[in-house]
């Protein structure tokens, strides 16, 4: 996390304020060396939901020794546009993209559950290396998916008011303040939940009266959540009460999400249109997790093979993973797959928390260097 004055003035309110604080401050940083495998294709931004702005996310990024990176927000590519000048300012190669769910009724997946934890038969794929002058075309495509997603939002306030009447949240107020909507964001169930966290901390305040508040609404913490809990001086204290409230509550208040979901076809041919890379992204089974963040759940391990062929025969030629989410085993029989099946292999783990580092310290061991090398085709491709 870089230091919070800074962050404070990268997170300005206007595009036009983060990107001139940045100019400002450039002079006076010291950058630590770039390390050639420390790639990250996958950081979301204020445009979906993190403390980063596009702005802030560059220069973090940087920071920590990233000799390239990638934004991907949800439902969003709005804060491209600033990723891409906030990068030229820093002089750091950068790649754009976004993150969708997609419906896979029609397909060999339909209502099977792939790497959604919430919901069978919708399955997350990236929109990875989208040319610089497709960024209105993809705003446009997914405006309609975007309007859905607030009525399936405002659904879900209301299932949240009546287990916790006493939060009486606001969908308006609550909300879309704490999110960039306004110029075309993505609204997510963090968003909702962060919004809650808000509201319980104005009602019971932190430390020891939270942990009593959280206990009488039914949650039984963890000694690590009861220690975050206590530390009333962490800066991002509602981001640790969201992760909380997230595992608790979203299983209780989630609606299927089905007028906001576009069916996988229309996405492909998209991608055609506007010269992108749609990328199936794998989750896999989760037993013990590796990260320590997943509880055990069951995705597409077991009929990975059938994956793939759906995605060939949709016409997906590329998928995305996480290096240190998933086992060595598994790995080994993604990556096989992928080269059997000729698809484009990406990577890049997603940041929307302030305990996140940046850096993938998986892209030290040599075995991945084909990720590294996938980046920068990712940058070239996008600029032609």
């Amino acid at each position: 996390m870089i230091d919070i004055k800074i962050l404070n003035k990268l997170n300005a309110p206007t595009k036009e304020e983060r990107l001139a604080n940045l100019k400002a401050i450039l002079p006076d940083t010291v950058f630590p060396p770039e390390v050639p495998e420390y790639i990250n294709n996958h950081i979301h931004t204020t445009y979906s939901f993190s403390p980063y702005s596009p702005t802030a996310a560059v220069y973090a990024a940087r920071m920590e020794g990233l000799c390239t990176a990638g934004i991907i927000d949800h439902d969003s590519i709005s804060g491209a546009e600033e990723f891409l000048e906030a990068a030229d300012l820093v002089g750091m190669p950068v790649t754009i993209g976004m993150e969708c769910r997609v419906s896979m009724d029609g397909t060999r997946l339909q209502g099977r559950r792939t790497n959604n934890p919430d919901q069978v038969g919708v399955s997350y794929m990236t929109i990875q290396s989208v040319p610089h002058d497709q960024i209105g075309t993809l705003t446009e495509f997914f405006r309609p998916y975007r309007a859905a997603r607030h009525t399936r939002n405002r659904q879900m306030i209301e299932k949240i008011n009546t287990l916790i009447p006493e939060a009486n949240l606001d969908y308006e107020i609550d909300v879309l303040s704490l999110s960039m909507a306004h110029e075309e964001g993505g609204v997510t169930e963090r968003h909702l939940m962060y919004a809650l966290a808000q509201k319980l901390i104005a009602l019971a305040g932190k430390g020891a009266p939270m942990v009593q508040k959280l206990q009488q609404l039914g949650l039984s913490l963890s000694e690590k959540q009861e220690k975050q809990m206590l530390d009333t001086e962490y800066p991002f204290y509602a981001y640790d009460l969201l992760g909380i409230l997230k595992s608790a509550f979203v299983p209780k208040i989630f609606i299927d999400a089905t007028e906001e979901c576009p069916k996988l076809g229309d996405v492909v041919a998209l991608c055609k249109k506007v010269d992108a890379y749609l990328c199936y992204a794998y989750l896999g089974d989760v037993e013990d997790s590796v990260t320590g963040d997943k509880k055990a759940q069951k995705f597409e391990d077991d009929y990975l093979e059938d994956v793939f062929e759906c995605l060939r025969e949709e016409g997906v030629k590329a998928v995305t993973y996480m290096p240190t989410r998933n086992t060595q085993k598994q790995l080994n029989r993604l990556r096989s797959l992928c080269e059997q099946y000729g698809m484009f292999q990406i990577s890049g783990e997603d940041i929307n928390s302030p305990r996140q580092s940046f850096v993938i310290k998986a892209m030290e061991n040599p075995v991945f260097a084909n990720l590294i090398e996938a980046t920068w085709k990712l940058i070239e491709h996008e600029k032609n």
